[in-house]
């Protein structure tokens, strides 16, 4: 991958992230919840991949 395209990509994912935090907060979500949320689905994402190796 070119590497203004990484940068570009990387710029992206900052913004989103950024923008999903300034929305949330915004509305009255509290930042445990968020914290929450996204511990839960980084282990959902965990634990579903079929690498076959023991956890």
């Amino acid at each position: 991958m070119p590497l203004p395209q990484f940068l570009l990509l990387m710029a992206a994912v900052i913004l989103a992230a950024a923008a999903t935090l300034w929305v949330s907060l915004a509305n009255g979500v509290p930042f445990v919840a968020l914290a929450l949320a996204a511990l839960i689905a980084a282990g959902l994402v965990h634990f579903s991949r079929r690498d076959n190796q023991q956890h």
